[in-house]
């Protein structure tokens, strides 16, 4: 433990997945209890972390930046709560504050007369590294409190973390220049955080979160936890706006399940949620334990990384004839699901990750995103660790597999009519729900009509009676006419939509707006010259000259005409006209609204002119906000964003 202890800490460079190591921990407490003559005071459980840095100045924490104890399941929390309640001889319910538990690197922030003097790590608790300089350069941070009347001395306690898009744009510029990727944003935040050279912690895009206090001198301590961030909010001190108070076990739980929903749309990384009883006094009434507070507790999700062995690894072929590794796995449950395949993504991540057949490896899943095997584990590799070797030809339909001098993806090159895997792919996007929204038709289904020969393009699919749809698997005659319902429901529809459906390569649910809004027609579009597509908002050569290439195979001309004759229809041309009152303007959307989803929401405000995006930045023009809406509203608030709610928005698209 002491040894993944210091990967951890201070290497940054954790050698087994969290939730491995929490095993260890949990295991060497039951040791201790059932041995308490064998417990030591070196012990991981008597500490935090490991000894900071020697590169670094060392500095005494005036308070020690402690641990939380964990929670795993539900019945942990109900637990923690009568302990709670035992504690302080109550009989009602406890107020708790309720949190965020990031997955960063934990900050000491020491303020002198409102101004930064110093930031250090959390070290082992007591001591820490400086990391003064480095902690200068994340704008997120105040140099100066705002207030006119500051505390002598205020010491916040905090995360530094990176978001998931400034995670994915350093990898890139990592990969540009040819050096190592981060293996995730926890090991880039305390990897930019400890760089000797200042300099390149600047070009890192750090971000921080205030969560607690330790020594206060010169001013009143505030009666509650969530009072305390309110006050660090007025001083400038950024706070998240995912917190709330709530009142007992059930409160917890409503929390902890409400934010999981939530979790793979958040912006950065958490592995859980915090408790803390929300009074001051009564934290100070129930005091500590050797490493963790009485008083807090971390409650952690499923594991997103875990230990398995590699079996196999074989390819899949996707609809654009893309081919993809695939580690086959020995089931391991991960991230709340048992997986039993990861994808490996391409060749050369392969063998930069040196992954192996019979090698252990590192397994994530992060929400719904498709699991992935982030490294191996070099200790465990045996002696016969195969190699993996890519394939010459499809596996499917046997056609030759070819990979472009210039791209990192190999692809069978038998196309749609040869191959019956991308043809299967290219219906299922024709499908799918931001594109033909056909509800019923799914994968099973799909799969047999393909396999069966009962169709070929998507056009076929307008050519399918009940008959040929009943006799097929976990089909009857009343599922048949629901799909055959959904189907005659699709025909009318969007051009963004039919474009985006037909499944040109480079053409995402974005760039398909792009080229309705431009275009108005689809005769247009398909006669359009790289020149002219050019012209189009974000679309360069590479997406162009791919557009243009659709639209010269004959094949693809013939289909469009098929389902055009099949009774598929949209609204033409673009009226010049018609009402344009949200023109030039950019909208994000957050939270639950009371009668519009999302998607027709969004779809209102670009048929009225305006943009939608997907995070709040000083372009923004509006926040569209319903229930539960979270960090971008906050975001909204600070930057002095107008925020609508439903009703105000459609009032808006009213106004001429």
């Amino acid at each position: 433990m002491n040894r993944h202890n210091y990967a951890y800490y201070v290497l940054d460079n954790p050698t087994i997945p969290d939730a491995e190591y929490d095993k260890l921990f949990r295991e060497l407490q039951a040791l201790e209890q059932t041995h308490p003559e064998l417990a030591s005071s070196d012990s991981p459980t008597q500490r935090v972390g490991a000894a900071p840095l020697p590169q670094f100045a060392q500095v005494t924490h005036s308070v020690p930046m402690l641990s939380l104890g964990n929670a795993f399941d539900d019945s942990d929390i109900i637990a923690f709560d009568r302990r709670v309640k035992d504690g302080l001889k109550l009989d009602g319910s406890v107020a708790y504050a309720t949190e965020l538990k990031f997955d960063g690197l934990a900050i000491n922030l020491r303020y002198e007369d409102g101004i930064l003097v110093q930031a250090a790590t959390r070290g082992d608790g007591a001591t820490g590294e400086n990391v003064t300089v480095n902690i200068r350069t994340v704008h997120a941070i105040p140099l100066r409190l705002r207030t006119a009347h500051p505390p002598r001395v205020l010491d916040v306690r905090g995360e530094v973390l990176m978001f998931k898009a400034d995670f994915a744009k350093l990898n890139a510029r990592q990969r540009d220049v040819g050096q190592k990727e981060f293996a995730n944003p926890r090991n880039a935040a305390a990897g930019s955080l400890r760089q000797l050279d200042s300099r390149i912690t600047a070009r890192r895009a750090l971000r921080f979160f205030s969560y607690g206090i330790g020594l206060l001198d010169g001013a009143d301590m505030p009666p509650s936890h969530s009072a305390l961030l309110d006050w660090y909010a007025e001083l400038g001190l950024p706070v998240c706006g995912e917190r709330a108070v709530v009142e007992g076990a059930d409160g917890l739980l409503a929390f902890f399940h409400g934010i999981g929903n939530k979790r793979a749309s958040l912006p950065y990384e958490i592995d859980g949620v915090v408790y803390k009883v929300n009074r001051l006094d009564q934290q100070r009434a129930l005091g500590f334990v050797s490493r963790a507070p009485r008083w807090a507790i971390a409650h952690k999700f499923p594991a997103e990384e875990a230990l398995t062995v590699v079996q196999g690894i074989e390819v899949q072929v996707g609809r654009t004839g893309a081919i993809t590794p695939v580690a086959r796995l020995a089931p391991v449950f991960v991230g709340g699901v048992t997986v039993t395949n990861a994808t490996l993504h391409n060749e050369d991540e392969v063998r930069r990750k040196d992954i192996r057949i019979g090698d252990t490896v590192i397994v994530r899943r992060a929400g719904d995103v498709i699991p992935e095997v982030v490294a191996f584990v070099p200790e465990a590799r045996p002696a016969d660790a195969r190699e993996f070797t890519m394939p010459s030809v499809c596996p499917v339909c046997g056609s030759p597999i070819v990979r472009p001098e210039d791209e990192a993806i190999a692809r069978c090159s038998g196309g749609w009519i040869k191959c019956a895997a991308q043809r299967k792919g290219g219906l299922l996007h024709f499908v799918s729900r931001r594109a033909m929204d056909v509800e019923g038709l799914g994968d099973q289904l799909i799969e047999q009509l393909v396999d069966k020969h009962i169709i070929t393009t998507a056009a076929d699919l307008y050519k399918l009676g009940v008959t040929a749809l009943a006799g097929l698997d976990r089909m009857a005659d009343r599922s048949a006419q629901n799909v055959l319902t959904a189907l005659e429901k699709s025909k009318k529809t969007a051009l963004a939509r039919f474009i985006y459906a037909l499944g040109i390569r480079h053409v995402g649910e974005a760039t398909a707006k792009e080229l309705a809004r431009h275009f108005g027609s689809m005769d247009a579009l398909t006669q359009a010259t790289e020149a002219q597509l050019l012209e189009v908002s974000d679309i360069g050569p590479v997406v162009a000259r791919s557009i243009v290439a659709f639209f010269s195979d004959s094949l693809n001309i013939e289909l469009i005409e098929q389902l055009r004759a099949a009774g598929i229809h949209w609204p033409e041309g673009v009226s010049e006209s018609k009402p344009k009152p949200l023109l030039g303007k950019t909208f994000v959307l957050t939270g639950t609204l009371p009668t519009l989803t999302r998607d027709a929401a969004a779809e209102m405000i670009e048929a009225a002119g305006g943009k939608v995006a997907g995070s709040v930045s000083r372009k923004t023009s509006c926040v569209v906000a319903g229930e539960e809406a979270g960090s971008k509203l906050v975001k909204a608030q600070e930057l002095g964003i107008t925020v609508l709610d439903e009703a105000a928005l459609r009032a808006l698209l009213k106004s001429d």
